[in-house]
């Protein structure tokens, strides 16, 4: 990567502040600026005070871009904010890596469209070892379609609704949101099972988020890959795909 991609980061809750710190200290990549649901005048970053924050509600997106031009957009907020930046980025054939788990259909529909421009990566869950768990499960499912399939999913207490990731899951499988369980429990960051039955054996494929900086790892290689992709619509695991199906042919 001879140039360095420069980023604007948009949220700055828990998940987004562990991707803040992963892209600011990644090589190859500048995070110029950081967008968060404030209210106030402009405040610095902490980790490193030549990163300005904004609140979301006080800029508009075509002056800030004006200011501090980037090549990507990465989205750690709520699903209504691409209304406020998409028209803007579509325009300027900028980047968007979102990560956002709570979008309803006409959301997606949109950043869908945001596809027909420019490069766009939308997963609810942006981590390496999901998304793998998601490809090898995917890929059981079609070879023992007759198996039984349940997932199992946990999180900490806070989080209210079934986890997008898993529904993501149960949308590649086939099956309907009634095979998910969902447990609540202190601080658990997040814990994926999916469980395939068969006569005389069973088949457990699982993934566990540590630390929220594995959103950030995950946001960065989204990042390294789309670069290289033609104008379009991805998800995390087409990505990853793309480097298995080059492996296999040994490109």
């Amino acid at each position: 990567m001879n140039q360095k991609i420069r980023v604007g980061l948009i949220g700055y809750g828990k998940a987004g502040k562990a991707v803040a710190t992963i892209i600011s200290e990644a090589l190859g990549f500048d995070l110029c600026w950081i967008v968060r649901r404030s209210i106030g005048t402009e405040i610095l970053l902490q980790l490193n005070s030549t990163i300005p924050i904004h609140g979301i509600e006080e800029i508009s997106f075509e002056s800030l871009l004006d200011q501090h031009p980037v090549d990507a957009l990465v989205d750690f907020s709520s699903s209504e904010a691409v209304h406020l930046y998409g028209e803007v980025i579509r325009n300027r054939r900028i980047m968007l890596v979102t990560a956002i788990s709570a979008y309803s259909e006409s959301e997606l529909n949109y950043v869908r469209s945001l596809g027909q421009n420019i490069r766009v990566m939308c997963s609810p869950n942006i981590t390496l070892g999901i998304n793998f768990l998601i490809v090898a499960a995917n890929l059981l499912r079609k070879i023992a379609p007759f198996a039984d399939v349940e997932i199992l999913e946990q999180h900490f207490k806070e989080k209210p609704e079934i986890s997008g990731t898993a529904r993501k899951i149960a949308e590649k499988l086939c099956i309907d949101d009634g095979h998910i369980t969902s447990l609540r429990l202190g601080g658990i960051v997040g814990h994926h099972e999916v469980i395939f039955g068969f006569p005389h054996q069973t088949v457990r494929l699982v993934h566990s988020s540590i630390r929220r900086e594995a959103f950030g790892t995950g946001a960065v290689f989204a990042l390294s890959q789309l670069i290289t992709c033609d104008i379009g619509f991805y998800t995390f695991d087409d990505l990853l795909l793309r480097l298995i199906r080059a492996e296999l042919v040994g490109e």
